[in-house]
């Protein structure tokens, strides 16, 4: 499976109406395929949203874009807020379950790390390695390596009770050697996060 990531940076004061308008088109659009999850950010980059859509494979994503479009109903007619836009095909990694409708949250982060070439391999070694202790304090919703995107980069998205229960569940994660996995700081070179929160009309939540 395959997750394509869009997300589109917003005019300042525009996400109410952005939002309410890609629910009204959703209704449309999931007779095609289900949307997996849609937030906009709270902290860190502002006035974005995050759509994340789930594929079987790169012809299925295509096959089923150009379906929907078909009826001039989708996208919903938001360009007049976007800023810009970005897309990025992530393969979750191969211990990771897929990411299912839900209560998780509601509070979502996703960190966002670019890494040295050739590192991705080791890397996802010592996350496997890990994962079970770290997801033993909280739950996972998502990690993998982006494939079609900005090159050599992975994400992972950490769902939470509340920021309180975040910087909580981080502390004790650390003090106990569960997270993060040993040595993979010297093969990072950027780290970013945001916290988001999901749209209402989100599988998600």
């Amino acid at each position: 499976m395959i997750y394509e990531f869009r997300t589109y940076k917003l005019k300042p004061g525009s996400l109410a109406e952005v939002e309410k308008r890609f629910g009204a088109g959703y209704e449309h659009r999931k007779n095609f395929s289900p949307l997996t999850a849609f937030w906009h950010t709270e902290i860190g980059p502002l006035n974005e949203i995050i759509h994340v859509w789930g594929y079987k494979d790169q012809a299925e994503r295509t096959k089923i874009r150009a379906e929907a479009a078909k009826p001039g109903v989708w996208p919903p007619n938001t360009s007049e807020f976007i800023v810009n836009m970005k897309s990025e095909i992530v393969h979750p990694f191969p211990f990771v379950p897929e990411l299912k409708p839900g209560k998780m949250g509601p509070i979502f982060e996703m960190r966002y790390y670019t890494i040295k070439p050739g590192t991705l391999p080791d890397i996802i070694k010592r996350w496997e390695g890990k994962i079970k202790e770290r997801t033993a304090f909280s739950p996972l919703a998502l990690a993998g390596h982006v494939e079609h995107g900005q090159a050599n980069s992975y994400l992972h998205i950490w769902p939470y009770e509340s920021l309180n229960h975040r910087a909580e569940i981080r502390e004790k994660a650390r003090a106990a050697g569960a997270w993060p996995p040993p040595g993979g700081g010297d093969m990072l070179l950027t780290q970013e996060n945001k916290i988001m929160l999901p749209a209402a009309f989100s599988p998600v939540q």
